[in-house]
């Protein structure tokens, strides 16, 4: 397993857990106010705590009671005697940092805020990007099928097969040709075309438009600019910079496999192995020369 398949997540946990204590200490910080002059006079003079004179939870609840009803009056049995005629303390506006906040907070938990986020989509990224890719589809190995009933099925297809799961074209290769082939293309290419079939991205090479078969010309002809190729995918016309990109293939036990995550670039111009020409009209006019 990737390390960094741990480390990511254990990250993005640490950075949420330094906002989160940030955001905290900012809020007990902020609850701070100012006791009036009257409320520590009253604090140093009201009880006696000392030893032995102590007030048990029942006389001090008691007093309170008496006291929010008459403060001029002594608490019967509560033991503490309660202030007679005592002023009004002065009023003290509450500090405006401990009842709502200020712009310096709201910019601090604001960059805070960002920057988790921040560390948490980068996080997510890095375990999207090592995240494996999913089995099947596009990007992996196709099994295409046995050689004879891939050959049948090009066959029915007037010269050409779709296969829109791998987005490729699989189309024959001739046994006549395999001498300039090997001078040509890689093994992996080789591989399907000594059996006698080559597999071939749909996109062209020229700017990524879908090439669609002509079955009247039996070549590849792109409908965005024009560019054209013979049926095993060789540039014959238009601006495109090379043939159409191939991929990697295998045949084991008679079964083709193709690898759609494996895309090997084009021949280059000029590379023209069957010597196939258009075989009639074409679908797609002004594709030039090469």
């Amino acid at each position: 397993m990737n390390p960094l398949v741990i480390v990511v997540p254990v990250v993005v946990v640490l950075a949420g857990v330094v906002v989160l204590a940030a955001l905290r200490r900012r809020d007990v910080g902020a609850a701070t106010g100012a006791l009036s002059r009257e409320t520590r006079r009253r604090d140093r003079s009201g009880v006696d705590l000392s030893e032995g004179s102590v007030p048990s939870g029942r006389e001090v609840e008691a007093s309170a009671a008496v006291e929010r009803r008459a403060p001029e009056l002594v608490g019967a049995g509560a033991g503490l005697e309660a202030r007679r005629g005592a002023e009004l303390a002065e009023y003290v506006p509450p500090d405006p940092e401990a009842i709502g906040v200020t712009r310096r907070q709201f910019f601090n938990r604001s960059i805070v805020l960002v920057m988790g986020l921040g560390l948490s989509g980068f996080g997510a990224a890095v375990i999207a990007y090592l995240w494996p890719t999913p089995k099947g589809g596009f990007g992996s190995k196709i099994r295409v099928g046995p050689i004879p009933d891939v050959l049948a099925s090009i066959e029915a297809g007037d010269g050409f097969l779709y296969l829109a799961e791998g987005r490729m074209w699989v189309t024959q290769y001739p046994a006549s040709a395999l001498e300039k082939a090997q001078q040509v293309y890689s093994a992996p290419e080789l591989a399907g075309m000594e059996a006698g079939v080559v597999a071939l991205y749909q996109k062209c090479p020229h700017l990524g438009c879908r090439v669609p078969s002509c079955v009247t010309s039996q070549w590849f002809e792109c409908p965005c600019h024009g560019s054209q190729y013979n049926q095993v995918g060789e540039k014959k016309g238009g601006p495109a910079p090379r043939g159409m990109d191939h991929f990697a293939m295998e045949v084991a036990g008679g079964v083709l496999t193709v690898n759609t995550g494996q895309i090997i670039q084009g021949p280059p111009i000029g590379t023209n192995t069957t010597g196939q020409e258009a075989e009639g009209p074409h679908c797609v006019t002004g594709g030039g020369g090469h």
